[in-house]
């Protein structure tokens, strides 16, 4: 028996492996999985592949790495069983087939024999007409030895759904209040394909009962289906779930749906799968904290919280119905505040696969590597990606000699000429050849004092070092940037760039 008070909620996702999974898949999922937890029922994962022509192998790792990529465990589901199994619609077939036949017997359905030929002739005729376009019910009145007549030739038939005539179909969404649709605006639409397998409106509604589905959470572009869903749990003689119709996510213009792919807004590109999220370096906090406030608000005056916090205060009623545009730059604020908040250990833990494909450099070779252990520290408030990191640190896995400077001038200090950079270069080398200890302290404190020596403003010194070692107007701090380049590879650099100067003095001078 189906209990929609405030018992322990059954909830269910159910995606259909026909592609990646998207963002807004993944807010649907989230919102069942809180609700789960807050009142301690139960989180269901069922695979709904019942469409054959459209089912994708792969999809199904990126549904099921996207979900506990966010931290999304399920109760029950196709690899951890249950008391329901299977939770695979393809392996439960047989069930579908005996309950539409059950919806035959008892004049709630009908067997269709209809053509794909004569249904295409039907609808041009209707289109000529200018008529909306549907089945037109042809096989819903066939006699007894019509129909007698169809099966002894082995016609091949769908079963259809005998919608009511007349009257009005009332329907109850949590969010929306009761709404009230003319069953003249219905199709009978198919429940059973020829080929045995049930179309989304049969299987949706046996398996929520049988698994005993207490709320419906998904998108709001399904509330078209839920009066169908409605009379087909009718004529059963069941309970409906709640229904609770998420609000559309409109991309961050605020003016169109999300799409399922890349869409350039204002120029810039936004993301709209999960798998893509997570290779620009998303971490699953952030996304959690993001998506929990689209749609549904923790409170306006706190931006971060917990997923306990969020457990505890989630509620449906409290879901805005209204379409929510998706704040990216949000996001990535979000982002930057959970890289700051992880140790430096778990940082580099996070960056590893990113710099190991960026760099084109080994993960084990990264994971023992020195460098980073020096310059992740120092990057870490500087970027809102994981994906971001290679950029600030490229340099330091490039051969002296292959380092290549855009222009003469990232080598010349502020208010000096090439000659006098050219100096600055050689008396950075002299000081780094022999500065003990080799760390960034004391190489600070000893490039300040050299500084002063020379008579020049400091950051005319730092400034063709800077440029000398990692080739870029923009680094990390200069001095852990030469303690984690290691004194030999600092002072070939220093070296590279002297030649280099030398050689376009000319242009320098331009």
């Amino acid at each position: 028996m189906i209990d929609n008070g405030d018992g322990p909620a059954r909830v269910r996702f159910a995606p259909s492996p026909t592609g990646h999974l998207h963002l807004g898949g993944l807010r649907t999922a989230l919102f069942d999985w809180l609700w789960a937890r807050k009142t301690e029922g139960q989180f269901i994962l069922r695979i709904e592949d019942t469409d054959r022509r459209r089912f994708d192998p792969e999809s199904m790792d990126s549904l099921v790495n996207g979900l506990r990529w966010l931290g999304l465990d399920w109760d029950e589901g196709p690899d951890v069983g249950g008391p329901c199994a299977p939770y695979v619609q393809s392996e439960r077939q047989q069930i579908y087939g005996v309950k539409a036949q059950a919806l035959v017997d008892k004049g709630a359905a009908y067997r269709c024999y209809c053509t794909p030929e004569r249904l295409a002739e039907m609808r041009e005729a209707q289109r000529r007409a200018g008529k909306r376009t549907g089945y037109d019910r042809h096989c819903r009145n066939l006699s007894d030895e019509e129909r007698r007549q169809y099966e002894a030739e082995g016609a091949a038939s769908v079963i259809r759904f005998a919608v009511p005539l007349e009257g009005v179909t009332v329907f109850k969404d949590l969010l929306r209040g009761d709404i009230e649709v003319e069953n003249r605006q219905l199709q009978d639409e198919i429940l059973l394909k020829a080929d045995g397998m049930p179309t989304y409106h049969l299987a949706a509604m046996v398996d929520d009962r049988l698994m005993e589905i207490t709320h419906v959470l998904r998108g709001e572009e399904w509330l078209a289906t839920a009066p169908i869903h409605k009379l087909i749990v009718d004529a059963f003689g069941w309970e409906m779930p709640v229904l609770v119709h998420l609000p559309v996510i409109l991309d961050p213009s605020g003016k169109g749906k999300m799409s399922k792919r890349k869409k350039m807004v204002a120029g810039k590109e936004f993301l709209a799968l999960v798998h893509e999220f997570q290779e620009c370096g998303y971490l699953p906090d952030a996304m959690f904290n993001f998506l929990t406030n689209v749609g549904w608000n923790f409170d306006p005056d706190q931006e971060v919280f917990s997923r306990e916090e969020a457990i505890e205060r989630f509620s449906l009623e409290e879901i805005n119905p209204s379409a929510a545009a998706l704040p990216y730059e949000k996001l990535d604020w979000l982002n930057g505040l959970y890289i700051r908040e992880l140790t430096p250990a778990a940082l580099k833990s996070a960056l590893l696969p990113f710099l190991s494909r960026q760099l084109g450099v080994a993960e084990s070779e990264l994971r023992s590597d020195g460098k980073l252990e020096i310059l992740i520290p120092v990057i870490q408030e500087r970027i809102k990606r994981l994906d971001e990191a290679a950029d600030w640190i490229d340099w330091a896995y490039q051969e002296a000699d292959t380092i290549e400077y855009a222009s003469p001038k990232l080598l010349i200090g502020r208010k000096l000429d090439a000659a006098q950079s050219v100096d600055m270069l050689r008396s950075g080398a002299e000081l780094l050849a022999e500065v003990e200890p080799f760390s960034a302290e004391a190489i600070q404190v000893a490039f300040r004092e050299k500084a002063e020596e020379l008579g020049v403003k400091a950051g005319s010194f730092f400034g063709p070092v800077r440029g000398a070692i990692s080739g870029k107007k923009v680094s990390p701090p200069l001095f852990e940037s030469i303690e984690a380049l290691g004194r030999e590879e600092t002072l070939e650099r220093l070296a590279h760039a002297v030649a280099f100067l030398e050689e376009h003095m000319e242009m320098a001078s331009g």
